[in-house]
């Protein structure tokens, strides 16, 4: 089994950054893929960025190209979402998903293992 935990989430004026992160644990061999997930009240899950273990590929929404940076650390089992330059309609509750294979990778269906979610607020 696989356990993923995320953290970090806050609240923050527009302009600021937060960093979250996701902890990967347990049988951490069956998954090679990481995405970054958000859900705000009365919409759908969207995926936001995605990263690959092995060849470090990585995958941003457009709506986050240039602000949103992901980046892993295999040692810790951990991957980081640094969000900069954020904005109010950044606001949603994060979700970080563990997978198998770099395609989909923006689509919650492709992703297996899930955390709880941290909340992000962003005041303007």
């Amino acid at each position: 089994q696989v356990q993923v935990v995320e953290s970090g989430g806050g609240s923050v004026q527009a302009g600021g950054s937060l960093r979250l992160t996701c902890e990967i644990s347990g049988y951490t061999a069956k998954v090679n893929v990481v995405g970054w997930f958000r859900q705000a009240p009365g919409k759908e899950r969207e995926g936001v960025a995605a990263i690959d273990f092995e060849d470090e590929l990585t995958y941003y929404d457009d709506s986050v190209k240039g602000r949103f940076n992901i980046y892993r650390d295999n040692a810790k089992n951990a991957v980081y979402l640094g969000m900069h330059t954020l904005k109010a309609e950044d606001t949603a509750m994060y979700f970080c998903a563990a997978g198998v294979g770099w395609y989909d990778v923006h689509r919650p269906e492709k992703y297996k293992y899930w955390g709880r979610g941290t909340q992000v607020s962003v005041s303007s």
